[in-house]
């Protein structure tokens, strides 16, 4: 009987001790913002950014030019005249409104789309490091997710090193 319990107290030992996992945490944002393809990426972004404010600024100008005319128009004009411009304004006003929050939607939309190959990229050498390392998780620590985070288990380090990118000098712990 004595053996029986031994037994399975010892199986329940191994169990237990096999399946223990490695956690290890990782500043995502800080190596994409490091990685050299980063400033190729903004580079392009302010460039499609430029293109639509432009584009912004023209619809703004037009506006700009009507609101001076509506007002050098002065009392002389008659009051269905003045409603309809007022009107005219308002909605001018409003399609202006919306393509600023279009282009703001667009210029998220292009980011996230330039940046997801640098995130891809980085995926696959996170993917590589774990698994070398042993690790069954690896958590980022962007965004104050943790309270606390043992150092010796952040792998950043090891994955610049193998992407190539240096630790400037003021994040170097």
């Amino acid at each position: 009987m004595k053996l029986r319990i031994l037994t399975v107290a010892l199986f329940l030992t191994s169990m237990f001790a096999t399946g223990q996992t490695k956690v290890g945490s990782i500043d995502s944002d800080l190596i994409v913002g490091l990685m050299p393809e980063t400033k190729k990426v903004l580079s392009m972004l302010n460039s499609y950014a430029k293109r639509l404010d432009s584009s912004y600024q023209i619809k703004l100008d037009e506006y700009k030019a009507k609101v001076e005319s509506f007002q050098k128009l002065g009392k002389e004009i008659s009051d269905n005249f003045k409603k309809i411009k007022v009107e005219e304004l308002a909605e001018m006003e409003k399609k202006l409104q919306l393509t600023q929050q279009n282009g703001s939607k667009l210029v998220q939309l292009k980011r996230d789309e330039l940046m997801r190959p640098l995130y891809k990229k980085l995926r696959g050498v996170i993917s590589e490091v774990a698994k070398a390392e042993g690790y069954t998780q690896v958590l980022t620590i962007s965004g104050n997710e943790f309270a606390y985070v043992d150092e010796k288990f952040d792998i950043t380090k090891k994955v610049m090193t193998k992407l190539g990118i240096k630790m400037p000098e003021q994040n170097k712990k």
